[in-house]
């Protein structure tokens, strides 16, 4: 038997299984939020697909992302819900002074990124290069509490890409 052998096709979806697990950890993270409010210094970074057919947002932040949107959960954030039965997210935030509801699909959803525990987890069929698979962004530090105008912009710039290995605690050595 050669080691260079490729494996064998699986007939679990371990894909699949594996993609909404990750998304369940970033719904539950979610709906603590929405229940509790944020403890302490944890705020979220949310990147979602503004095309996405049942995406709402207004039209004039889709004209200026029409692909992708990032948006930060901190201080000036309200009305947060996680609807498991219709399979969204709704928020309240304000862009430029103006007050707006966001929905955004399960499946609209590309990343979650929680910066002061450095938790990442991105979703979908993204395809990874090895370079940027080992880059972390790093969180955007506002001077005053974070607007939602002031979250990095997603648009045609290419997107920034967590490993969850960057992640994983590394057994300490005695």
């Amino acid at each position: 038997m050669s080691d260079s052998a490729p494996p064998p096709e699986s007939l679990l979806p371990y894909d699949r299984w594996t993609e909404e697990a990750m998304r369940n950890v970033a719904l539950r993270a979610l709906e603590f939020a929405a229940k509790n409010g944020l403890p302490g210094e944890h705020h979220f970074y949310l990147t979602f697909r503004t095309d996405h057919r049942d995406t709402k947002v207004p039209g004039h932040l889709k004209a200026r992302y029409p692909q992708e949107m990032t948006i930060v959960l901190q201080h000036q954030f309200w009305d947060l819900t996680v609807d498991r039965g219709e399979q969204k997210v709704s928020v309240g935030l304000s862009f430029g002074g103006v007050a707006a509801t966001l929905v955004i699909p399960f499946a609209a959803l590309v990343a979650f990124w929680d910066p002061h525990v450095r938790v990442g987890l991105r979703f979908g069929d993204a395809v990874i290069p090895e370079a940027e698979a080992e880059q972390v962004p790093e969180p955007v530090e506002p001077e005053s509490p974070p607007a939602p105008e002031e979250a990095p912009a997603r648009g045609d710039a290419p997107a920034q890409v967590v490993s969850l290995d960057a992640f994983r605690r590394r057994p300490t050595k005695e």
